[in-house]
């Protein structure tokens, strides 16, 4: 196989909104949880209100749930996601010609998500992705390690790294942008995604993509 030479040793990408076209899926599993519970349902037309931050956090501010009813939402989610939510994923365009490539390179490729680990799994088990990266990074589903800016190291140590070697984050939210900035690593924001230029912006993005082509072309 042909080795190129990309510009970074090693490449995270976030999954939901930058590999994975997934936000209906997600809105629905969201909607029925809150059903089972009782709860009202806030507006869930503006995705990038719920897709990037981590669920307990869109349970317990977007949705307004007490501490309580927010660990029962998170096991709920997950049961309605495995019949719901999983199947309503697809990979944006060029992704995986681009995952092809990277994979061939020197590069160590990685999912880094705040997506549950077992969730960002099967997603990416689901979508034939799972060969082409050296790690899948999630959340805990203690809590324990659940916002970017904690994804990040983890999943940089998973790969052999140090997160002072040349190290991007990918993604399409402010979330992505936030945890790299507290990293001190580059970042390349993804404009095709589910957050907006400009919240990325105010976290400090300045290297964006508006598809996945010029995406390539800022990795080699």
């Amino acid at each position: 196989m042909v080795h190129i030479m990309p510009k970074y040793d090693y490449i995270l990408f976030d999954l939901d909104g930058t590999l994975s076209e997934s936000a209906p899926g997600i809105r629905k599993c969201i909607e029925l949880t809150l059903e089972k519970l009782k709860k009202p349902s806030p507006d869930l037309s503006d995705y990038s209100k719920f897709i990037g931050p981590p669920l307990a956090d869109t349970f317990s501010g977007l949705c307004g749930l007490n501490a309580e009813d927010t660990q029962k939402a998170l096991v709920i989610y997950q049961e309605f996601y495995k019949t719901h939510g999983l199947k309503e994923n697809r990979l944006y365009e060029g992704i995986e010609d681009l995952l092809i490539k990277l994979s061939g390179s020197e590069a160590k490729i990685a999912v880094c998500s705040s997506k549950q680990q077992k969730p960002a799994d099967d997603v990416c088990a689901l979508l034939g992705i799972t060969k082409y990266f050296d790690a899948l990074c999630g959340s805990a589903p203690d809590g324990s390690r659940k916002e970017k800016e904690e994804v990040i190291p983890y999943t940089v140590n998973v790969l052999g790294g140090k997160i002072t070697d040349k190290v991007v984050m990918i993604g399409d939210t402010k979330f992505d942008a936030k945890g790299a900035r507290l990293n001190n690593i580059d970042f390349i924001g993804v404009n095709y995604g589910y957050g907006t230029y400009e919240t990325m912006v105010m976290e400090g993005a300045t290297v964006f993509a508006d598809n996945v082509k010029e995406l390539e072309a800022l990795l080699f």
